[in-house]
């Protein structure tokens, strides 16, 4: 008999990714958005024997991999670097990111810093007390006109 797991839906968990991504630029509320994102999730399915693929989610088990692929394009022509932030989702587990650009924080956003120098209390923190994840984009970077990142996390 196969154990119960709590599914959680892929409806919910790309509105709690993609609704928690911001790119902020300093300029941005005078002229309006200078950057969109996109963000897309997959699981990531291991058969014995064969390679690891990744399936877009029809829904997530507790322990399945998942990988969010978030696209940015700079719209504006003005040369500068923008800031990409995500909120995750309680339901899920960071594991690591595409970038070694990115910061994150372990109490939802006010700090930032490498998971290796974050502490919590007297204990260095673990991927899993991440909250917030963030990617600071250089100007030079944004005016290659969009790019792409990912993590991935495991379901609570």
């Amino acid at each position: 008999m196969r154990p119960h797991h709590r599914f959680i839906t892929t409806a919910a968990l790309m509105l709690c990714t993609a609704a928690g991504i911001m790119a902020q630029t300093p300029a941005q509320a005078r002229e309006g958005p200078a950057v969109t994102t996109q963000s897309a999730v997959y699981v990531e399915r291991v058969e014995p024997g064969s390679a690891r693929r990744l399936e877009p989610v029809s829904h997530l088990s507790r322990g399945d991999r998942v990988v969010t692929v978030l696209t940015w394009q700079w719209q504006s022509g003005e040369e500068r670097g923008f800031i990409i932030t995500n909120p995750l989702p309680a339901s899920l587990a960071y594991q690591r990111s595409t970038s070694d650009a990115q910061e994150v924080s372990v109490d939802g956003g006010r700090t930032w810093g490498h998971i290796g120098n974050l502490r919590i209390g007297s204990r260095f923190a673990t991927p899993e007390d991440v909250t917030h994840v963030r990617w600071r984009i250089t100007a030079s970077r944004a005016m290659q006109g969009r790019g792409q990142i990912a993590y991935a996390g495991i379901v609570r």
